[in-house]
């Protein structure tokens, strides 16, 4: 093991003495693993003022007995199970999940050290202010009253749109859910979270292509894939445990791994063909391996005629992409986008991966789009070994953005639309005119009143525009002057020299986080900073959802440390201070005033969220499977007997139904080879059921046993009544129906009966009978469809005869409703590719998302010959995220401790820069970072990598002295995003981080 530089990294003593007992001896991974348990197990001891941990205190835990907890690690999504060995309440050491059928017994080098996360000295232990250029120790009583006084203070002068409520990532479901209810009755859409940033285009992309916007299968379906496309991803880094299933894939089927990549990554090594392409060309890239498909007919036409809609127009596009085109754009030769080609054809099902290299551009929606086209032309979708397996980020990044941490959706997916507002309305048991009276009405351009909560927030990727911004160019009355960065880490986020602009603007900055994170130290404010310390996931319980779908429960290892609260207890607390918390809490079981049953908050969800099918999986049903791992096989996911036989793993989205129905969840979407009861699933009909005269749904195919056995669209009551099958709805299913769509039971109104034998005010003779449903029924019932029946009976009774609730439609190759319906190249905002600008020009500026966006006005201007290197970035295996956590860990600050640009061996002798010499890296809107040249050929020439997982440095600045005393990382480095420059996705305001533009000069 690497050894600890004493160079100043930190100014307080430091382990030296356990850390250097490691290093002296060989370690292998059970001796590490325990080492780093019991070396500093005796966290808990430490005083509220902070202090180094002495053997003795973990040594004298250990006289009592040892206890097993299991939990889910807490940094990327695979969901790898950590087992916790807890000794008189502290955390003394771990092991990884040996029943785990995804972690198989292994951790990385991150989950091996996590019980540090937890345990660290380094973490934020009260709440703190800046008072005076000084961090002062407050209350939590203090810190509410401040806080809330000067939020409902601005709330008063500008409106409740005024305060940005910026979530995580890292919240668990119930918590993630809460924050966005929070945020609702707060009376904002100025609410988002990591997911933003990091695969929003792949939501949109892949949702507006079939249905949902989420990885398709699992990282054990690809044991079945005969052969695995990486594009834009590295999991060998970001993903290490995943590559346990993607090699045995390679090594079981001699499944050919074919990696696309700017970079020779450490995935590229294990791959059997490397393609190195120009960065931001990924759409030419793809259309260049399916100019050579369809100029073969090696396209699986079948499929295609009844799944598939619009791939004539794709063939169309594609045909403009010869080998010689492709080659000119993506630098890629055209002989060998055959052979990739013909790889990919030869060894189906195949499966198409990718990270966030694919989604972070400014046009990341074509990207996300064209791979999941490639894959529909394959005929890979649907199956088994095959689809479309998006690999998350964060550990709990893909529930996040299931349960509407979000500023353009409620939970669940289900928008903003007025629709969308009363049926969580409904499941709240809310008061919508008092919840329409939280938000800011506005007068519309044709001098209507407009209410912002059916409009689009603001997105984290631009909450500095939200500050600095004219506000007569804003899609709402003032500014942004008060942050709330809840689990955030800002140095993750691009043009952070206006980010600091921003900070220092604001009336108030607001930061919960077990760490201080950038936020506290990037400005140079003396004031209006509040530093509240969140306990990690280690330190409450809740659900959490992996990226393939899948919810696992975490079970409390320790109770928080210092003086850290759970993020809900924070929640319930500004809930209470802000007068509200009976209405947010409502049908909400509490422990205390100010602590919220979690359980409950998850049946609160399996309530509302029938979009996604959140709905299936109870919190006794998720325990169920944590408890019984064993019993479920490690490539089907699937229980062979024991408590949970037949159910998949984690129950994955969509379970349909209520939990009662017991539906095992959906293992891989869209696969027709299963009944839909089994875990079988079609294209979802969510487009409509014909376009300009064609027809959208699937063509002569479902699901066996379905009693439609060709397609349909998706299910509503009138649906229902037409096909007879409303008589099998009970009589308490149509109960909640006609509560749903406001029809009265109780015999009070002009269409009720009594329900109870005797003659309803209202009913003429002979209508009255038994039945409490009138003779009109199911007329006013006809709308209500299987996302917003409460009830779960229309989504039973359309599984009953074998069918999808949402319906059995055509994938749709062409998303009429983007500003590229069918997928285009386009050139990056800073590119030095002039010459191909003309041909292929970025949009035109424009304003959504309630902000302007430049786009051409950007392009137009050419920086190429000042800065002529393209900047791109990306993940390391020892930090995640911002880092703030992981260089906050002894075991991983160890392993990495420099910030560092890779440069190309030509271009670092062009400049005059050697391997290991300090450079400054600046880019064309004059954000610049001083780091360590590596010379490497990973890069090709003219290519510059980064990494972005570094902070606590500013344009050369050591900024350690602004931390609180004691919290500051024990690495600190420049980060990449000061360097990083404008540029959104024409979608989703995704930031682009991986194709501007860059000058290296040496330092």
């Amino acid at each position: 093991m690497l050894r600890k530089k004493t160079n100043g990294v930190a100014r307080r003593p430091q382990r030296t003495s356990i850390l250097s007992k490691v290093g002296e001896s060989a370690v292998d991974r059970r001796a590490f693993l325990r080492g780093s348990g019991l070396a500093i197990g005796g966290l808990a001891a430490i005083s509220a003022t902070g202090g180094t941990v002495t053997q003795a205190n973990a040594a004298a835990s250990a006289t009592g007995a040892m206890e097993t907890i299991k939990s889910v690690c807490t940094h990327c999504s695979v969901g790898c199970t950590v087992i916790a060995e807890v000794q008189n309440g502290v955390w003394v050491g771990q092991e990884p999940g040996w029943d785990s059928p995804f972690n198989l017994g292994s951790h990385c080098a991150k989950g091996a050290s996590v019980r540090e996360h937890a345990h660290g000295e380094r973490r934020l232990k009260y709440p703190m202010k800046r008072e005076g250029g000084e961090w002062k120790r407050i209350s939590w009583e203090q810190a509410i009253d401040e806080i809330g006084d000067q939020m409902m203070s601005i709330r008063e002068e500008s409106g409740p749109d005024s305060v940005y409520w910026l979530g995580s990532a890292k919240h668990n479901n119930e918590q993630a859910y809460l924050f966005r209810k929070f945020a609702a009755y707060w009376g904002t859409n100025n609410v988002d979270h990591q997911a933003r940033i990091c695969h929003s285009t792949t939501v949109a992309g892949v949702a507006n292509t079939w249905g949902y916007g989420a990885m398709t299968n699992s990282y054990n379906d690809i044991h079945n894939s005969k052969a695995i496309f990486i594009i834009g991803g590295n999991p060998a880094e970001a993903h290490p445990i995943s590559l346990l299933h993607v090699l045995k894939a390679k090594e079981q089927n001699n499944a050919p791994l074919i990696v696309c990549d700017p970079r020779f990554t450490r995935t590229a090594a294990h791959a059997d063909e490397y393609v190195r392409f120009r960065p931001g060309t990924d759409v030419a890239l793809v259309w260049g391996i399916l100019w050579h498909i369809f100029e073969n007919g090696w396209e699986d036409k079948e499929f295609i005629r009844t799944r598939v809609w619009g791939m004539d127009q794709i063939r169309e596009e594609v045909a403009k992409w010869t080998p010689e085109e492709v080659e000119r754009v993506t630098g890629t030769p055209g002989s060998q986008l055959k052979r990739v080609a013909r790889t990919l054809v030869n060894n189906r099902p195949g499966t198409v991966i990718w990270c966030m290299g694919g989604t972070q551009h400014t046009n990341g929606n074509n990207n996300t789009r064209a791979y999941c086209i490639l894959q529909l032309a394959l005929g890979n979708m649907g199956t088994s070994g095959g689809g479309t397996n998006i690999f998350r980020g964060h550990d709990n990044v893909q529930g996040a953005t299931d349960l509407g941490v979000l500023s353009h959706t409620l939970p669940g997916y289900y928008g903003l639309s007025a629709g969308a507002w009363g049926h969580w309305g409904r499941v709240w048991g809310e008061d919508m005119d008092w919840l329409k009276g939280q938000f800011e009405t506005v007068k519309s351009a044709d001098g209507k009143d407009k209410n912002l909560m059916n409009l689009t927030g603001i997105p984290v990727s631009r909450w500095i525009d939200g500050i600095l911004e004219d506000k007569e160019n804003m899609d709402q009355p003032n500014n942004v002057r008060a942050m709330v960065l809840w689990g955030h880490a800002p140095n993750s986020q691009t043009r952070m020299t206006e980010m600091k602009t921003a900070m220092e603007k604001l009336d108030m900055l607001v930061v919960v986080d077990p760490y201080p994170t950038v936020s506290a130290v990037l400005h140079d404010r003396t004031d209006g900073v509040y530093l509240l310390p969140a306990c990690t996931q280690f330190e409450t319980r809740g659900s959490v959802t992996a990226s393939n779908r899948s919810l696992q429960w975490r079970d409390q290892v320790v109770e928080p440390l210092f003086e850290s609260l759970p993020d809900h207890v924070i929640m319930a607390k500004f809930a209470n201070k802000f007068g509200w918390a009976d209405r947010l809490f409502r049908n909400i079981e509490m422990e205390d005033a100010e602590t919220p049953n979690i359980e409950s908050i998850t049946r609160e969800f399996n309530q509302g969220m029938w979009t996604v099918g959140y709905t299936g999986q109870s919190p006794e049903r998720i325990k169920l499977h944590m408890a019984n791992q064993h019993t479920f096989d490690r490539t089907t996911l699937q229980a062979v007997g024991g408590p949970a036989d037949g159910d998949f793993y984690g129950l994955p989205w969509p379970c349909w139904g209520t939990p009662e129905m017991n539906h095992p969840g959906t293992p891989n979407l869209y696969d027709m080879s299963k009944p839909v009861a089994e875990g079988g699933l079609c294209f979802r009909a969510r487009f409509g059921v014909e376009r300009d005269g064609d027809n959208l749904l699937a063509e002569g195919v479902s699901n066996p046993g379905a009693e439609i056995q060709d397609g349909y669209p998706e299910f509503t009551m009138q649906m229902l009544v037409d096909l007879g099958w409303d008589k099998d709805l009970t009589q308490e299913e149509k109960t909640v129906i006609a509560g749903v769509a406001g029809v009265q039971l109780d015999g009070a109104g002009e269409a009720g009966t009594s329900g109870n034998g005797n003659q309803g005010a209202g009913e003429e003779v002979g209508e009255q009978s038994m039945s409490p449903f009138p003779s009109d029924f199911n007329t006013k019932t006809a709308s209500v469809n299987w996302k917003t029946d409460l009830s779960g009976g229309i989504q039973r009774v359309a599984i009953k005869h074998g069918c999808a609730p949402f319906g059995n439609a055509k994938a749709r190759a062409v998303v009429w409703t983007f500003p590229d319906p069918v997928p285009l190249h386009r050139e990056p905002l800073y590119t030095n590719r002039r010459d191909l600008v003309a041909d292929y020009p970025t949009y035109e500026d424009r304003k959504f998302y309630r902000l302007p966006t430049m786009y051409a006005s950007i392009q137009k201007n050419d920086v190429s010959k000042e800065y002529p290197i393209i900047l791109t970035s990306g993940r390391l295996v020892e930090y995640e995220g911002g880092g703030d956590e992981t260089r906050s860990n002894p075991w991983l600050a160890e392993l990495q401790q420099d910030m560092f640009v890779e440069i190309h061996p030509r271009d670092a002798n062009d400049i005059g820069v050697r391997d290991g010499a300090q450079v400054w890296v600046e880019g064309p809107e004059g954000g610049k970072v001083k780091v360590m040249a590596m010379v490497t050929e990973r890069v090709g020439e003219g290519v510059a990598f980064m990494p972005f997982h570094f902070g606590g440095h500013f344009q050369g600045k050591d900024l350690r002295d602004k931390y609180p005393d004691g919290a500051d990382p024990y690495v600190l480095g420049e980060s990449t995003n000061t360097a990083q420059t404008y540029g959104y996705d024409s979608v989703t305001q995704m930031q682009e981080t991986k194709a501007t533009l860059c000058k290296i000069m040496p330092a």
